[in-house]
């Protein structure tokens, strides 16, 4: 335990478990690659940055590979034991809601709340008029530190914006609540997921929002609000980059001011969804974390499984062989694996690759044209999207794709490792690492 305010190992701060200023979430399908996740946080540790990773997984994806929460805790703790981490490290219950969360209590001390699916839900009329006189200084003129302009509201507005997210916020209430009744206040961190939703939050949606939260006594140490443009599974950033600095920017200003005035902790931080790739940003999201000297906690997901396949491909003989087998079933069944992904990716089936093309390719083309290079001609964005959802075919192969990982773990380790830390890690946080 730890005393006087100091976090130890296990990330407690007065008995509270409190999520650092830099974490990182670590995505990995199979569970085989939190050593090499693991690698490229200790390189950027080595460099400065103190960035503490975070399993995520959703059951979603437990239920697609036929794995379950525990295995995610056990396959981090062995990664840190082995390479000896001593520093904080947390498994995410990823995108949980309350028919998913009971499976996650025993294993995971992070808690992703997802709520979107609730907004714009009528709440009710009483607490939407309660929230607008107890919060009658919404109202009016609105100036906070950190954005340009300032902003009038009327109490019309803040009563139309809580009407639109005041019941979600009372679906996260319910969650945390159960959580915390079955595992105890202090032992899990919680974030808000509000960014599966239609359009980006303003400054001062994201105000009520907080407000609301710090109302309902959810001590959140993220939130994930919706920014502008495309988040698309794997790929670069799609959107106006300045419009997404202004609103990253504003969210920042936002939290330092509603940290100042509402009950909320003082660590909370912004957190971005499929945050793997988006290159585009990452210069922008710098600036800004260091203009206001701001925490980030930033998710990927497959971008590990991609790598897997790289690996694969890489290595050449059998390995490429599984990797064009991976590729052509999910051509078979494209439809299939991209319809619960409709919203976040974005692939021109006449732009993929023939099996017959594919299954004449080097590993080099294959390689080529899977990992993210934007500045190599052969590289594919609509393949790398088809193939990050495609994680269902290899998980139906069971253990011959987990032996094919095991076999070729040199040449599939080396790219997890590389392409988090050099393409994700130091452009975002290690200090002159553009």
């Amino acid at each position: 335990m730890s005393v006087n305010g100091q976090t130890n190992v296990n990330g407690q701060t007065n008995g509270r478990l409190m999520l650092e200023k830099l974490s990182f979430g670590v995505g990995d399908r199979f569970g085989r690659q939190a050593q090499a996740q693991l690698r490229a946080c200790i390189m950027a540790a080595q460099h400065g940055a103190d960035v503490i990773p975070v399993w995520n997984k959703s059951n979603r994806e437990h239920v697609i590979i036929g794995s379950g929460p525990s295995d995610a805790r056990n396959a981090a703790e062995a990664a840190v034991g082995h390479l000896g981490w001593r520093r904080a490290y947390h498994v995410d219950a990823d995108h949980i809601r309350l028919n998913t969360v009971d499976r996650f209590i025993p294993h995971s001390d992070f808690y992703t709340i997802d709520v979107a699916d609730t907004i714009g839900h009528a709440a009710d009329t009483a607490a939407i008029h309660d929230f607008v006189r107890r919060h009658a200084d919404l109202a009016g003129k609105n100036e906070i530190p950190g954005i340009a302009e300032p902003f009038q509201t009327t109490s019309a507005d803040i009563e139309r914006i809580a009407g639109k997210y005041l019941l979600a916020i009372e679906e996260g209430n319910q969650i945390y609540r159960h959580i915390a009744a079955m595992k105890g206040e202090s032992h899990f961190i919680t974030e808000i997921s509000m960014d599966e939703t239609d359009s980006p939050q303003t400054p001062i949606e994201l105000l009520v929002i907080l407000a609301a939260i710090a109302d309902a006594g959810i001590p959140i140490q993220t939130i994930a609000p919706k920014f502008t443009g495309r988040f698309n599974k794997g790929v670069d950033y799609a959107g106006n980059v300045a419009q997404f600095e202004k609103e990253f920017n504003d969210d920042l200003a936002v939290i330092r001011f509603a940290v100042g005035r509402y009950p909320l902790p003082a660590n909370l931080k912004l957190s971005v969804h499929s945050g793997s790739d988006k290159f585009s940003i990452y210069g922008p999201m710098r600036r800004a974390l260091e203009r206001f000297n701001a925490g980030l906690h930033i998710k990927t997901a497959g971008t590990t499984w991609l790598e897997e396949i790289i690996g694969l491909a890489e290595s050449g003989g059998e390995g490429l062989a599984l990797a064009k087998e991976i590729y052509d079933g999910a051509l078979d069944h494209l439809n299939e694996l991209c319809a619960p992904y409709a919203a976040v990716i974005d692939i021109d089936p006449a732009k993929l690759p023939s099996r017959e093309t594919v299954n004449g390719w080097t590993s080099e083309q294959f390689v080529a044209a899977l990992r993210h290079d934007p500045k190599n001609s052969s590289y594919n964005p609509h393949l790398r999207q088809l193939l990050h959802v495609g994680y269902k075919i290899a998980a139906k192969m069971g253990d011959r794709y987990l032996d094919a990982l095991e076999e070729n773990e040199p040449f599939v380790s080396k790219n997890v490792t590389a392409n988090l830390y050099e393409r994700h890690l130091k452009p975002l946080f290690v200090r002159n690492g553009d």
